[in-house]
């Protein structure tokens, strides 16, 4: 009888602690899909300034834009560059593969 109190109490012990981590796991899951929404929100709004500016960046890069900015008083002492002065990288350099 005593053999069987301790194989009984032993099983209700260990069904107690699986029981346990799966609540838990449950309970870590549901917080996780609480906080889910905000955490989209963010990326929403990350996502949005970053089309805002790229879009900046295109209207700045515009050829239009940088034509106006070389007419400029200040930008007055830049040139282009003659082809002799271009200078060029290997591709294995440009991509670190040395032998």
């Amino acid at each position: 009888m005593n053999k069987w109190l301790i194989q009984l109490a032993l099983c209700l012990g260990v069904f107690g602690l699986c029981l346990y981590s799966y609540l838990n796991a449950q309970n870590e899951l549901t917080e996780l899909k609480i906080h889910l929404p905000k955490v989209e929100k963010e990326v929403q709004l990350i996502r949005e300034e970053n089309r805002r500016l790229a879009y900046e960046v295109d209207r700045f890069e515009s050829p239009s834009h940088l034509i106006e900015l070389a007419h400029r008083p200040e930008f007055g002492h830049l040139r282009h560059p003659l082809l002799k002065e271009i200078l060029t990288v290997p591709e294995a350099f440009a991509s670190n593969d040395l032998p």
